[in-house]
Order: structure tokens, then C-alpha cells, then sequence
């Protein structure tokens, strides 16, 4: 039996810029955590290798701390081995970046910056692709399928990109073979650049992020244990949890008729993972100007439990009558300006973009009217 985690996409020193000061110190803490957090993972269930397909550090120059207490944070893991495969975010064009590693390189820790085959066990042989650069313009996983290795031997495929084109241009060239493993003849291939888990096929997996850094994915960021019982088997891959922190979309489709305060508590984590998550709350359907405006309140008082807490409204439309208008003036400049913006954000004549920017701003009237009202 081999057993191994196959992780990826760390991205260790990410600065998370649009977010606020103190928690960017938080989330990229817990980004070097993550290398503890795989670990015991390993040591919980029998793995002897880490493998981490790509992405360690985010970008080509991590500052010589992030590279150091990286590097010492997995050698205080031995004896597992971890090998480390650059990826787009540090591709082999860094050299100053691998050059330092290989300075201080702890003995449990591999760099895979060439296609040279690694042993990591008796009988189980690794192939690996680094990234030449971010875009290196070929499938560099093409020489697995020539690749000789001892016969009965486990391969296993190592690399990181995409194995799908997104844009509209012809098909890239440095897109991966989705049956590379079938090609190649590997018994796994291990990919990352993907930052949500998904099986390609039963032998092809990215592994998704151990620590989540988007709304995108909306999954507990985990690492794939993988499992050979031994040669021709089919590996056995079950995902483990190494997040320390959520990140959640939360749909809110509402009526007009409806309470969204109410349902949205309904909603919510408990009260003691708030914390740790980081919470998106999207918000569709209708909603009278006082339930909106009540809407946006609770958020803002809701925020300090949180990570991170954010309305989006862009889907929700603001349905409003003469009395909600009434509930801010019944004359004078202030019913002016909120019956020119009401106008306006149902003008179908201006651009969506300026329909939203009126509705919110007499939403924003409204619920200042509302705190200055006797």
C-alpha cells in the first residue's frame, strides 16, 4: 500500500488587498497554518508524501521570511516528505525565489523544478511538470507519455495548469491533455492551479486550495488523500478538511411581502463560527424601500461577528410607493430628490448601471431620514 496527500495552490504571502488591514494579517496567517494543518492530516491517516502541485507562494518574489518559515514549517514535519512543484504564480523563471530555496532546504523537502523522476517510495516513481513560466505555451505534461519507468511501478503524474481553454480564442497550447493519465499510462496524475476540488476522472484530480481565498468555489477548503492498494489498483481519493477560515455565498431571494431581516437570521452560521467565516450574502427578488433599507442595517450590525460580512444587492429590486416616499418628505427638496431618483431607477432609457446607482442612493436617503426622523 502507498498513501499520499496531494495538495496545491497554497499562494503563502497573498496581501488579500481589498479587504480590511486586520484581516489580511488574519487570512495570510492562516494560509501558513495550512502547512500544519496538511500535515497532521498526513499523520492522522497513515501518508508518508505531501505532494504540492504547484502555487506554494503567490507570487515570484516572496519576501525571505514567507520562503523561510515555509520551508521550516515543513521540515518540522519530518519524517514526511513534501515535494514542492513551481507553478504559474512561481514558475521556474524565479530563479532568485529557487535558488534561495535550495539554500535553506530542510532534508524531508523536495524541489521537482525538472522533469527528472523522483522515487518516493519502492515501486512508486513521480512525474513531474513545473512550470517554466506563467504561460509556458505547451502541455508540459506531452513527455509523461514517453516517460520509461521499472515495470510494476506506481506513476504518479505531478503538475499544475488548466485542461480547459476559458476564452474565446482558439485552443491554448499549454492547455493539459484531460486524459493525460490514460495517455501517460500514470496511476494519478495530481494537478493544481484550480482552486476548488474537482475529479476530472477516476485517476485525475485537482486538489482545490487547503485555504480558501474567494467566494468563488463556496467549498470548505481540504487537500485529496490518495491511496494505492497496490499495482493496477485504482486509486481511492477522499478529501480532508485543511481550512481555517469559511468563505460562503448566501442567497437571499426575498418578496416584498416578506421579512429579509427574518429570514436572513434564519440563515446565518452559529453564532460561534462567525469568526471564522466570511460571509456573502446575495440578495434577489423584492423588497419594499423599508425592508431594504432594514436590510442593509442588519448587515452593518451583523458585520462585527464576522470575518467579513457584504450585502449584494444588484440583483434586488427595490419595489416603492407614494407612502415610503412619504416616510422621507411630503414636500420640499428632500420629496424632490427622492422622486427624481425613483424616476430615474426605473427609467428604462439609462444604462443599468445608472438604474442602480439611483436606487441606492434612495435607499441611502431613505435610511438616513429614517435615523434623523423624531
Amino acid at each position: 500500500m502507498f498513501r499520499f496527500v496531494h495538495t496545491s495552490d497554497l499562494h503563502l504571502g497573498k496581501r488579500f488587498g481589498n479587504l480590511p488591514e486586520d484581516l489580511r494579517g488574519r487570512l495570510r496567517e492562516a494560509r501558513h497554518g495550512s502547512i500544519t494543518r496538511i500535515a497532521a492530516q498526513a499523520r492522522t491517516h497513515g501518508a508518508t508524501v505531501i505532494l504540492v502541485a504547484g502555487d506554494t507562494f503567490d507570487t515570484e518574489t516572496p519576501t525571505p521570511t514567507i520562503l523561510r518559515q515555509a520551508l521550516a514549517e515543513m521540515g518540522h514535519h519530518a519524517p514526511l516528505l513534501w515535494v514542492i512543484l513551481p507553478g504559474n504564480h512561481d514558475s521556474l523563471l524565479a530563479d532568485q525565489l529557487w535558488d534561495a530555496a535550495r539554500a535553506t532546504l530542510p532534508p524531508n523537502v523536495i524541489l521537482a523544478t525538472n522533469t527528472d523522476l523522483i522515487d518516493l517510495a519502492p515501486g512508486v516513481v513521480l512525474l513531474p511538470a513545473p512550470c517554466t513560466a506563467r504561460r509556458p505555451g505547451r502541455d508540459l505534461t506531452a513527455w509523461m507519455d514517453g516517460a520509461a519507468t521499472p515495470a510494476g511501478s506506481l506513476r504518479i503524474g505531478l503538475a499544475h495548469g488548466a485542461i480547459q481553454q476559458f476564452s474565446e480564442d482558439a485552443a491554448a497550447s499549454d492547455v493539459i491533455a484531460p486524459n493525460r493519465a490514460t495517455l501517460a499510462g500514470l496511476d494519478y496524475l495530481a494537478l493544481g492551479d484550480w482552486h476548488g476540488q474537482i475529479a476530472v476522472n477516476d485517476r485525475t484530480w485537482y486538489s482545490g486550495a487547503p485555504e480558501p481565498d474567494r467566494f468563488k468555489h463556496d467549498k470548505p477548503g481540504s487537500a485529496l488523500l490518495v491511496t494505492f492498494d497496490g499495482p493496477g489498483a485504482p486509486p481511492q481519493v477522499t478529501p480532508v478538511e485543511t481550512a481555517s477560515f469559511v468563505w460562503r455565498t448566501l442567497p437571499l431571494d426575498l418578496l416584498s411581502t416578506e421579512d429579509g431581516v427574518a429570514n436572513l437570521d434564519a440563515l446565518l452560521p452559529p453564532a460561534l463560527q462567525r469568526r471564522q467565516t466570511l460571509l456573502q450574502v446575495v440578495a434577489s427578488g423584492r423588497a419594499r424601500l423599508a425592508g431594504h433599507t432594514a436590510l442593509v442595517s442588519a448587515i452593518e450590525h451583523l458585520s462585527h461577528d464576522f470575518a467579513h460580512l457584504e450585502l449584494n444587492t444588484t440583483d434586488l429590486a427595490t419595489d416603492c410607493e407614494i407612502s415610503d416616499l412619504d416616510l422621507i418628505d411630503r414636500a420640499g427638496a428632500l420629496r424632490d430628490t427622492a422622486d427624481a431618483l425613483l424616476a430615474e431607477s426605473d427609467d428604462a432609457y439609462r444604462s443599468a448601471d445608472e438604474r442602480d446607482i439611483a436606487r441606492e442612493a434612495l435607499v441611502r436617503l431613505f435610511s438616513y431620514c429614517e435615523k434623523v426622523a423624531p
